[in-house]
């Protein structure tokens, strides 16, 4: 009980910086000391086994087998699985509803936050990056180009339906396991930050007003987005993040040097947020800026006493 507690615990941690841009739930993995057991999990779960599970737990021909089923699952590190994914999941909830709060009273110090948050972890990153190569200097140029064009106004991704909120779970998920990179910092790329986050919150309360007798045909529609989302992260947990962790084996540089740059690009996405929703003007320009080293004044902090990352070792 005790194991599952602590394991609940780090996945609060993990869930609360993987809600937030510039913070990584796979950096707190690694301060926790659990990123070689969540890596070994992820990789675990293989079609193989999703089929021996099923066929254990479903009555088809051979019957029901709990002793199966259960092999399957200590397999995979199941229990352990559970209690992590239960502890992310109740943090992003919480987050997600504070972010969406702060994003209706106050967008110019959530999005200056955010963008002090990009900007310290894009120099702690950089701090741990050599270029050494050409091939590597262009994956870099390449990463920051991709994500300094998507962090402004993209008309496919703003009037994007839910295939657009497929992909970005698939690619924000997918990105959670790995240390120094945020899901919600390519959400945010992706243009969907604000939306799947007012999405959850609104979710949450039309679920509140559901369980009291209220109208379900709210709770129909945006559960439709948040399944959609998830979905999109199942796949993406299981087929891009494989993608990335063969990208990593094959050219452990560029690979970096890409997603690195990706971190720097983004810087674009909390101004254009600004601009579009607020302006600038002289008094927004101060409070953005004092958010922003607000949040830069945090990543920094936590790299300096937390954690000591080494991107061989990623």
């Amino acid at each position: 009980m005790r194991e599952w507690i602590r394991t609940f615990a780090i996945g609060l941690c993990m869930g609360s910086a993987d809600a937030v841009p510039g913070v990584s739930g796979g950096t707190i993995a690694l301060i926790t000391g659990i990123y070689g057991r969540l890596i070994a999990m992820v990789t675990a779960i293989t079609p193989g086994r999703i089929r021996r599970l099923l066929g254990a737990v479903v009555p088809f021909s051979n019957g029901v087998s709990i002793r199966d089923a259960v092999g399957v699952w200590e397999e995979v590190d199941g229990w352990f699985g559970l209690a992590l994914v239960a502890g992310v999941g109740t943090a992003i909830v919480v987050v997600t509803r504070a972010v969406h709060v702060a994003n209706e009273s106050a967008p110019t110090l959530l999005f200056g936050f955010f963008f002090g948050l990009i900007a310290a972890s894009a120099v702690v990153l950089l701090r741990q990056l050599t270029i050494s190569t050409g091939f590597q200097a262009f994956a870099a140029v390449v990463g920051f180009v991709v994500a300094f064009l998507l962090s402004g106004p993209v008309a496919f991704l703003e009037g994007g339906g839910l295939p657009v909120v497929f992909l970005a779970g698939a690619v924000a998920v997918s990105a959670m396991i790995l240390p120094g990179i945020s899901g919600s910092l390519l959400l945010i790329i992706l243009g969907q930050y604000t939306r799947l986050s007012t999405t959850l919150s609104q979710f949450t309360d039309a679920l509140g007003r559901a369980v009291v007798g209220g109208p379900v045909g709210e709770l129909v529609d945006l559960g439709v987005v948040i399944v959609t989302f998830v979905l999109g992260g199942l796949v993406g947990l299981f087929t891009v993040s494989r993608v990335i962790r063969r990208s990593l084996d094959w050219n452990r540089r560029a690979t970096m040097a890409f997603l690195i740059a990706l971190v720097v690009g983004a810087l674009r996405a909390p101004v254009s947020e600004v601009r579009t929703t607020v302006g600038f003007s002289a008094e927004v320009a101060v409070a953005f800026a004092g958010a922003a080293v607000v949040g830069a004044v945090l990543i920094l902090a936590l790299d300096w006493y937390a954690v000591d990352l080494d991107l061989d070792s990623i």
